[in-house]
């Protein structure tokens, strides 16, 4: 695992840890009913972000790329959505501090790009 004060400069490489922690921090949520529920919405954008983000790589157009980064930002920020409505144990708080941060990060960098592609 990388060092959380490292800069992270491959942007696929970066969306696809995000989808697996995320992965883990679900699977160590309480069972209640909201939290899979919310587990269920929270897997599928987290790993939206980065499988946009490669199709974005491989678009044939500009137009198709910024089409796929402003999916991989809307999917970034439903992560980071559900991500702070979900109940974690209090052992788990700081994971999803991260994660939240992770999201609101991700987010800027994909409307960033967008700005850049206009």
């Amino acid at each position: 695992m990388k060092n959380q004060n490292s800069k992270r400069y491959d942007l696929g490489d970066r969306t696809l840890e995000f989808a697996k922690r995320v992965v883990a921090y679900v699977n160590r949520l309480p069972r209640t009913i909201a939290n899979i529920e919310v587990g269920k919405q929270l897997v599928r954008s987290s790993g939206s972000v980065g499988a946009n983000y490669i199709e974005a790589e491989e678009s044939l157009s500009r137009k198709d790329f910024c089409m796929r980064i402003k999916i991989s930002r809307k999917e970034a920020k439903e992560s980071r959505y559900w991500i702070l409505i979900s109940e974690p144990i209090a052992q788990q708080q700081l994971e999803k501090d991260i994660l939240v941060q992770e999201g609101t990060e991700l987010t800027k960098i994909f409307g960033a790009i967008i700005e850049k592609s206009k």
